[in-house]
């Protein structure tokens, strides 16, 4: 079960809402995201949290609906972005959107099937779904640290192997006097399983946005 400590509040999926303000807004995936799209294109982004790359992509002149199953983490949205309460995977939003965005490496964490399903049921019939899966080797090595260029030191400090290629990682963020940890479970997605978990969900594979193909791009099957 995902978990968290540290100051503030601290999401059901262990993520600490103090953590994420201290950190920038995410322009660097603002912007792969809206080179991808449309201009105008209607985003509905799945697990916004505080809005790190809600506010950018509004910025852009997207019209962003963003989701997250934390009160804590949409307080922070500013005023006049719609946010929907509501975990992803009961969501359903009477319309459709341009682009539906899957981020944070969600689909590695959660309930995959589901997830997927979300998302191929909110896609516009000439839409596209962006997911952000994690790269390969993430957990080979441990412990390892790196430090932001907000300042934020992050350490992955355990991994524990709980079955095939399925890993329970700790990882301890710091700011200044401020420390929090997150405990979550991660399964990896590798390319060869891409095609069959999307075409569950209605999708089909339709390439990637990164030379590491750790951004994915699929479409609606049909």
């Amino acid at each position: 079960m995902a978990h968290g400590t540290g100051p503030g509040p601290i999401a059901e999926d262990g993520s600490a809402v103090e953590y994420y303000l201290t950190a920038p807004a995410d322009e660097a995936s603002a912007s792969l995201v809206h080179e991808a799209l449309p201009d105008g294109a209607s985003v509905l982004e799945l697990g916004s949290g505080t809005g790190r790359v809600t506010v950018p992509l509004v910025a852009r002149g997207h019209p962003v609906t963003a989701v997250d199953a934390s009160a804590d983490m949409l307080a922070h949205i500013p005023s006049g972005i719609r946010t929907v309460l509501s975990g992803i995977e009961e969501l359903a939003l009477d319309e459709r959107f341009d682009c539906v965005l899957l981020m944070s490496f969600l689909v590695n964490y959660g309930d995959r099937d589901a997830l997927l399903a979300s998302c191929g049921r909110h896609v516009s019939p000439g839409g596209r779904v962006l997911i952000q899966r994690e790269p390969t080797g993430m957990f080979d090595e441990v412990p390892r640290e790196w430090t932001s260029q907000s300042g934020v030191h992050t350490r992955l400090s355990q991994v524990e192997r709980v079955g095939p290629d399925t890993v329970t990682a700790t990882l301890e963020y710091g700011s200044g006097d401020r420390a929090w940890t997150h405990t979550f479970t991660t399964r990896r997605l590798d390319d060869d399983e891409l095609p069959h978990v999307l075409a569950k969900a209605g999708l089909r594979l339709d390439g990637f946005l990164t030379d590491d193909l750790t951004w994915v791009v699929a479409r609606p099957l049909g």
